[in-house]
């Protein structure tokens, strides 16, 4: 059984109508024929997040988005750094 996916426009459009007070989570759940669980974390994640809930498959959020990039970096300049460090200890060792 493939587990349906949703899309973000779907997802803020469902939150909407519970926050602005149109229905509520479990009526929604029914509606759309989801479990309770599924709709209510939709609302907690755009509560949390705004208008950065939901990324979708294979994206993150900015915050996200913007540590990896520094982890990376971070990786790659210490590597460098490791490659410089031997570069100088065989310069010096030659240099005698």
């Amino acid at each position: 059984m493939a587990q349906a996916r949703y899309d973000r426009e779907f997802k803020e459009l469902v939150v909407q109508r519970i926050l602005n007070g149109e229905t509520t989570t479990a009526e929604m759940a029914r509606e759309l024929e989801l479990h309770y669980t599924t709709v209510r974390d939709w609302v907690r994640q755009y509560k949390k997040d705004g208008q950065n809930a939901f990324p979708g498959k294979g994206h993150l959020k900015p915050d996200d988005e913007e540590i990896r990039r520094l982890r990376k970096e971070l990786a790659d300049l210490k590597e460098e750094n490791a490659i410089l460090k031997k570069a100088a200890a065989y310069f010096a060792k030659n240099q005698k």
